[in-house]
């Protein structure tokens, strides 16, 4: 799996896609329907209607990379329910790599994290 730097954001599409557009049809979806820059490094997820399909859209320096996905048995499940009225939802790194794995997560648990304290650390540590 590929790290990704946590300024590096992942978008997934609410509304289904066909799946035989390509590069410049996902960018113009991006522009248009989801209002975001698609040249901005952050990555776009794209899933088909029947979720057997899905594409990852995002720029690289000197140009677009689109990574295919399909699915020969089942589909891609969304750990999240998307909010009527929405565009998009986003979703973490992990979350994606266990997306493309075709592992539902709508029943998953996230256990509490530690957050650091906007405090800061006293000389004695």
């Amino acid at each position: 799996m590929v790290t990704l730097p946590p300024s590096v954001r992942i978008y997934v599409a609410a509304t289904p896609i066909d799946g035989r557009g390509g590069i410049d049809r996902l960018a113009s979806l991006v522009l248009s329907t989801l209002s975001l820059d698609v040249m901005s490094g952050h990555l776009f997820l794209f899933l088909s209607r029947r979720r057997h399909l899905a594409k990852l859209l995002f720029w690289d320096r000197g140009g677009f990379v689109l990574i295919t996905k399909r699915l020969e048995k089942g589909c891609f499940h969304l750990p999240t329910e998307i909010p009527a009225g929405a565009t998009q939802v986003t979703v973490d790194a992990a979350e994606l790599a266990l997306l493309l794995e075709g592992i539902d997560l709508r029943g998953a648990r996230r256990r509490p994290r530690w957050e650091p304290t906007s405090r800061p650390l006293d000389a004695t540590g």
